[in-house]
């Protein structure tokens, strides 16, 4: 089982609406007591929260369902259901929520505190004595409660830290972390010894800062060579970036300076950070054939704009003056950024003459119903019932849905899907019944069907 998650796939699910409650009150010497019936509770719903205490998806790696309580139904006596307790999740500040199945982005988790509702719970239906009327003193039926909302989404962590080391396998970033800070990374002799970003906090002064050993880089990276989009996506949240260069390198095909231009060329080709200041550092200086390359490869370095620091994380030579630069660099990054505030809902309004609905042909005799209105009634609907299937129909004709299936050509008998086609109501329409009607006939039944 692995320590360190930092993408994963999530099964939601909101809690289901609880059904609305048909009762009537029953007292002695009150024969006409009236309907009673209670609404039912809403489900919960499945909430994201960006939580300063999470550092890892690791959780949701193990138990990738997650599931908010339904809400309960509703009961006689005017007593309405419980609602569904909500579940929140706590997530890493800046974590990606996509659609697992579209890709899409469906939110930037950043900033403490910051909350997402992921899936909705589903509403109650109500209860028959909400659902009472001049035309309906004592309804026979209540309505159903609604399916939450249930989808998968991909979460992707995304290292939030001011300072990135990047560089090649084995340059010395895991032991500069561990000299920097109280981080204790895996460090050996062998590439790719870090597989997860490690962090640790640096102080330089007044200034708290957050370093990322990002996994080694090696050319190809920015095309997903050796994971390479695994380890890039952790520098983008990064401010400030720093070279960690290996002067003490045994392989004949590599330099000093030929690994900076080969990381360079992979952060260039990968995009996004183009902008981001860059420092240069010489490890192993502790190594005399490595000092002696750092003085040569020094200048050329400074040629190309960057500061250099020569350091040796063994024996900590250089790291004060490389410390307190990264913090100016810091300081001077957060001045320049925006203010980061918390995800903001954007509601948009209808638009002027917006029925709701839509009414499409599918053929000559076959008709499309979409909308929130007419799907949600659809499913609020307990078709067992004819007096429940009666006020549906009261419903749609208020809502417009038989005069504009009228225009739309549509006939008696036509076949009228309301919802997508492949799992939609089916019915066959006659236009006969009217809404102005008052409903006559025992509880639960409705004089018009038949």
């Amino acid at each position: 089982m692995p320590d360190f998650v930092d993408q994963v796939v999530l099964h939601i699910k909101a809690g289901d609406g609880g059904h609305g409650c048909a009762s009537v009150h029953r007292e002695k010497f009150k024969p006409l007591g009236g309907p009673d019936g209670g609404n039912g509770g809403r489900g919960g719903d499945v909430i994201l929260e960006v939580d300063a205490n999470t550092a890892t998806l690791l959780d949701y790696h193990r138990r990738p369902h997650r599931k908010a309580a339904n809400g309960k139904q509703g009961q006689g006596s005017n007593r309405d259901g419980a609602n569904g307790d909500d579940v929140v999740l706590p997530v890493p500040d800046g974590t990606v929520v996509r659609n697992a199945t579209t890709g899409e982005v469906l939110v930037d988790m950043i900033g403490a505190g910051t909350r997402y509702v992921i899936a909705e719970g589903g509403h109650g239906g109500l209860g028959n004595a909400a659902l009472a009327s001049t035309k309906r003193k004592a309804p026979g039926f209540a309505l159903l409660g609604e399916a939450g909302d249930e989808l998968d989404v991909m979460l992707e962590m995304k290292s939030v830290a001011d300072v990135a080391l990047v560089g090649f396998p084995s340059a010395g970033k895991s032991s500069l972390i561990a000299a920097l800070s109280a981080a204790r990374p895996k460090i050996a002799d062998y590439p790719f010894t870090t597989l997860i970003p490690n962090l640790g906090v640096v102080t330089a002064g007044d200034t708290i800062f957050t370093v990322a050993d990002v996994p080694g880089l090696i050319p190809g990276a920015s095309e997903g060579k050796g994971l390479g989009h695994e380890f890039l996506r952790h520098v983008e949240r990064c401010n400030t970036l720093v070279h960690v260069i290996d002067c003490a390198t045994m392989e004949p095909d590599r330099d000093p300076i030929s690994d900076y231009e080969a990381i360079e060329a992979e952060l260039r080709a990968y995009g996004k950070l183009e902008d981001r200041p860059r420092l240069a550092v010489l490890n192993k200086a502790d190594v005399p054939d490595a000092r002696e390359l750092a003085d040569i490869v020094r200048p050329m370095l400074e040629e190309r704009g960057m500061r250099v620091f020569t350091i040796s994380a063994a024996t900590h030579e250089g790291l004060k003056e490389l410390t307190y630069a990264m913090g100016e660099m810091v300081d001077a990054a957060r001045k320049a950024a925006p203010v980061v505030e918390p995800t903001r809902l954007v509601i948009k309004p209808k638009q002027l003459g917006d029925t709701g609905f839509t009414v499409r042909r599918v053929d000559d005799n076959t008709f499309q119903v979409t909308g929130a209105k007419p799907e949600r009634w659809i499913r609020q609907t307990d078709f067992t019932n004819d007096e429940a299937v009666g006020y549906l129909a009261d419903r749609l004709e208020r809502l417009g849905v038989e005069e504009e299936l009228t225009k739309a050509g549509a006939k008696a008998g036509a076949e009228v899907i309301i919802g997508s086609m492949e799992s939609g109501y089916i019915f066959d329409w006659q236009p006969t019944l009217n809404a102005e009607a008052v409903h006559q006939g025992p509880r639960g039944t409705d004089n018009r069907l038949g």
